[in-house]
């Protein structure tokens, strides 16, 4: 059976977004206002989706100027500014839909967005051609994989150890919130609360099923235990709460 592929509003980002985990967005780039302008004529019975994509190697954008560095020159304008020729080859592969709950239109025209990671999709092409880009994609079954259950155990006994390092090994400052059994929710809230580099997350994202992902997640807790012991102390991992993004 042939997949199904879909078009969506492409929104790249110098993070990972994973499914279930929760995007606030603070939207100012014209280009990014555009398409929550274009998400809010829709039906609101319609979901208010995009697909979120991982900028490789850490670049919010890439030099904007010809010429670099001559100060009079003009910045790149356009929905691929930053990206260029051929956008795709600037971002990962794999990426997130995001369902935008709320989209909050400031005085200034800037936006303030509230969304959720629903699936994982592979990016199959991009379009620069409108007032902001676009991408085919197509979406990324989770498959659960062999001993899932067991790793997910594991990875929550590991993930509770390397909470306790970053919070000095103190119990009453660590974050009550109740973990998750299902193995998927637990691979995706670990990897999305550890903190890792960019391509570290990006591999987690990408893995084929959920039981390699968990076994890759018990590999980087144990190792980042191990150096958290001869570091000072830092505050506790909150899973409930998410930095803001800027575009």
């Amino acid at each position: 059976m042939a997949a199904v592929t879909t078009r969506l509003p492409l929104f790249p980002l110098n993070t990972v977004l994973f499914p279930g985990l929760v995007l606030p967005l603070n939207v100012f780039e014209e280009r990014y206002r555009a398409m929550m302008r274009e998400l809010l004529t829709l039906d609101e019975s319609e979901p208010r989706r995009f697909a979120v994509v991982a900028i490789r190697d850490g670049r919010e954008v890439a030099p904007t100027a010809p010429g670099m560095p001559d100060p009079t020159a003009l910045p790149e304008k356009g929905p691929a500014a930053g990206f260029g020729p051929d956008p795709i080859q600037s971002f990962h592969g794999v990426g997130c839909v995001a369902d935008a709950a709320s989209i909050r239109e400031r005085a200034d025209g800037s936006f303030e967005v509230m969304s959720t990671g629903t699936t994982r999709v592979k990016l199959l092409s991009v379009d620069a051609s409108g007032p902001f880009l676009t991408a085919e994609v197509e979406e990324v079954p989770e498959e659960r994989g062999e001993g899932a259950g067991t790793l997910a155990e594991g990875v929550l006994r590991a993930f509770r150890s390397y909470q306790k390092r970053l919070a000095g090994a103190r119990e009453r400052s660590l974050t009550t919130t109740e973990l998750p059994d299902d193995p998927s929710v637990v691979s995706y809230l670990v990897a999305s609360a550890a903190v890792l580099d960019t391509p570290s997350k990006q591999r987690l994202l990408q893995a084929p099923d959920t039981a390699t992902r968990l076994r890759e997640e018990l590999t980087l807790l144990r190792a980042e235990t191990a150096v958290l012991r001869h570091l000072p102390s830092l505050p506790a991992v909150d899973l409930t709460q998410a930095p803001t993004y800027p575009n």
